[in-house]
């Protein structure tokens, strides 16, 4: 494949990309289609947080995302650094956050035997009762939002993409 364009108009060019998979695509066209798909996300986040705490209240992503990652996780604890990078936040940001989650009954702070470096964020036994809670909400959100307007292969697709452009991101940042 070769990296030469073509100008089309002044604002809708083609860059080369090289030999990837992308190939050549119109600018226009690519900046189109990564603004609809940030355009969706960022719709899309708070409709799939939508009254899922168990009083009916919406619950913030990164609230979520910690109860989500701590339910999934074995013994329900993750290293409080690993956590914060997984969901993105600095780690000033997750101490806040862990803060409010510690106050509020739903995680504890556990130290590594081995390695005095090492903080766990672990769920409480209410925080497991609120990350299910939540999940099975989350659950039937995702179902309305996502797997009702995609179907299910079109899904698969789209996770297969988006772990593609994660890894893809990953290695260059680390």
């Amino acid at each position: 494949m070769s990296t030469e364009t073509e100008t089309t108009t002044e604002t809708n060019t083609e860059s080369p990309v090289g030999e990837g998979a992308g190939g050549c695509i119109d600018d226009d066209e690519l900046i189109t289609a990564w603004g609809l798909l940030h355009e969706a996300l960022t719709t899309l986040g708070p409709l799939l947080l939508r009254g899922i705490d168990p009083c009916g209240h919406d619950m913030s992503g990164p609230w979520f995302e910690v109860l989500l990652r701590l339910q999934r996780s074995p013994q329900h604890r993750l290293p409080m650094s690993r956590l914060a990078r997984e969901v993105s936040l600095s780690s000033g940001g997750f101490t806040k956050l862990a803060d409010r989650l510690e106050r509020n009954g739903y995680l504890a702070r556990q130290s590594c035997p081995s390695d005095r470096r090492v903080t766990y964020a672990v769920l409480t036994p209410e925080g497991l009762e609120l990350a299910e809670q939540a999940r099975r909400r989350h659950v039937e959100l995702l179902r309305l939002h996502v797997l009702q307007p995609l179907g299910k292969g079109a899904l698969r697709d789209l996770a297969d993409h988006a772990r593609t452009l994660r890894d893809h991101a990953r290695e260059r940042t680390t």
